[in-house]
């Protein structure tokens, strides 16, 4: 069985990732009852006591993650290893530093990258060697600071040299349009070029979008609905220590569980036995047609997981409409009335492929795919549910949808760009240029005009979407 490595960078690509190995723990255990090292905990785990011991009721035995976790502000890191998940890692898949990357893409990319460069690669050589098939590298970081956005993205492409072989998935946290970090649209676009050139797939996942989610979350819960209600020893209400909080007190607690929530379906066909698995490899090879357009609009039904929220569970065809409803998306977007290049539906639970089938057929005719990919669907059912749930769904969409939050991204950027606002905190760094913020935003144009191109073939004749296309 193939293995995936997760490399966490900064501070919210740590934090997802605990949220992450909290759940993939805690759903193992729940399946694997006898708590024996097999080939579900195989693919993110590896075990450290050749006596074949593995998880027991929830406490991790002998179990190491296959991960690596980065970042130069040390405060994340060292709270997860003093935290529940400690016995997890061990010092060998960490790097840390205390000065932090000061929300400087270029300080990030450019002089912690350049510093650490051998550090990482030997990190990332050493888990990889505890692999026997590794398949999969998931990046996981934020776009708006400046260790998430500048050194992750060097990580980027230090894993395209190093394992060009390797598929390499990005999940990454776009900053809202009011965020705190005055140069994140900086940021974020200059790691816009990274991503367009050297990831596989990239899962963009937005702050507002998150919070939106959450806030619909508690809106449900406090409804007083029959049978909504928040169970005790809940994600949505536990921190570390298991001292209940009031629900607003963490917001980014949530948001966080819900990224982690995606990643946990994403990867369930490579961890759990299914009667139609979908390999990652499959995900790359259907849903990128050009290899510029590797962005993957996420939805996600149901919202929370583990059983956190009682609440009464979705017909099932109600559970494939809403991965449509913008209300579901992960970020703020409407596919239904843009156009699909192809869509993959992730399945998990007590559904069959029958099921699938007439949901495709119910939902294709309202929904816009591209002349030369109208059956762009891809399926897969894994057989074992969420816990506390009976099914649930992952909906991965190539759709124009993504553009809008890349042009808002391009106007907050050249807001600043046009008065030279905070440009001497990156031109002061050495080897950045201004030649790297317009070579930036010049591959973002690039990309959104893309989108466009696309977008102008909507509610055309085929033989006219046909050849336009091919003139693509």
């Amino acid at each position: 069985m193939a293995q995936s490595v997760v490399v966490q960078v900064g501070q919210c690509g740590n934090q997802i990732g605990c949220c992450f190995w909290d759940l993939a723990l805690r759903e193992h255990a729940s399946v694997n009852k006898k708590g024996i090292y097999d080939d579900a905990l195989k693919n993110f785990f590896r075990n450290v006591d050749t006596r074949g011991t593995g998880i027991s009721k929830g406490r991790i035995c002998s179990l190491k993650a296959r991960a690596v976790l980065i970042d130069m502000e040390e405060g994340v890191v060292n709270e997860i290893l003093q935290g529940p998940l400690k016995d997890v890692f061990d010092s060998k898949q960490l790097i840390t530093n205390v000065s932090g990357s000061g929300n400087n893409w270029a300080v990030g990319y450019k002089v912690f990258g350049s510093h650490y460069r051998d550090q990482i690669v030997e990190k990332l050589r050493q888990t990889a060697e505890h692999c026997d098939c590794l398949q999969c590298f998931f990046l996981i970081h934020s776009m708006g600071g400046g260790t998430g956005s500048g050194l992750g993205t060097f990580i980027l492409n230090v894993l395209e040299d190093e394992f060009p072989e390797v598929y390499r998935f990005v999940t990454s946290v776009f900053p809202s349009g009011e965020d705190d970090v005055i140069t994140s649209p900086y940021n974020s676009v200059l790691a816009m070029k990274e991503l367009n050139e050297h990831a596989d797939c990239v899962l963009p996942i937005e702050n507002e979008s998150l919070f939106d989610i959450v806030s619909k979350i508690n809106q449900m819960i406090n409804s007083g609905k029959p049978g909504t209600t928040v169970k005790q020893q809940s994600l949505v209400t536990l921190n570390e220590g298991g001292i209940k909080k009031k629900l607003d007190e963490k917001p980014f607690d949530k948001m966080n569980n819900i990224v982690a929530n995606l990643l946990l379906n994403l990867t369930s066909s490579s961890r759990f036995e299914g009667s139609l698995n979908m390999d990652l490899n499959e995900i790359s090879m259907n849903l990128v047609p050009f290899p510029q357009l590797h962005y993957l609009v996420s939805s996600l039904t149901p919202l929370y997981t583990l059983a956190d929220v009682n609440i009464p569970p979705r017909r099932l065809d109600q559970m494939f409409s809403d991965a449509f409803s913008k209300d579901y998306q992960l970020i703020q977007a409407d596919p239904k009335h843009s156009l699909y290049l192809a869509c993959a539906l992730l399945v998990r639970g007590n559904v069959q492929i029958s099921d699938i089938r007439r949901n495709i057929e119910r939902l294709k005719s309202s929904l816009h795919f591209v002349s030369w990919n109208q059956e762009g669907w891809k399926t897969s059912l894994c057989s074992v549910p969420p816990v506390g749930h009976s099914h649930s769904l992952l909906a991965l969409a190539n759709n124009t949808c993504v553009k809008p939050t890349f042009m808002e991204l391009k106007n907050r950027f050249l807001r600043l760009y046009k008065k030279k606002a905070h440009l001497h905190h990156y031109l002061q760094v050495d080897r950045m240029e201004d030649s790297c913020f317009t070579e930036a935003v010049s591959s973002l144009s690039s990309l959104i005009e893309k989108y466009n191109e696309l977008d102008v073939t909507k509610g055309l004749p085929i033989h006219e979407q046909v050849r336009l296309n091919i003139v693509i």
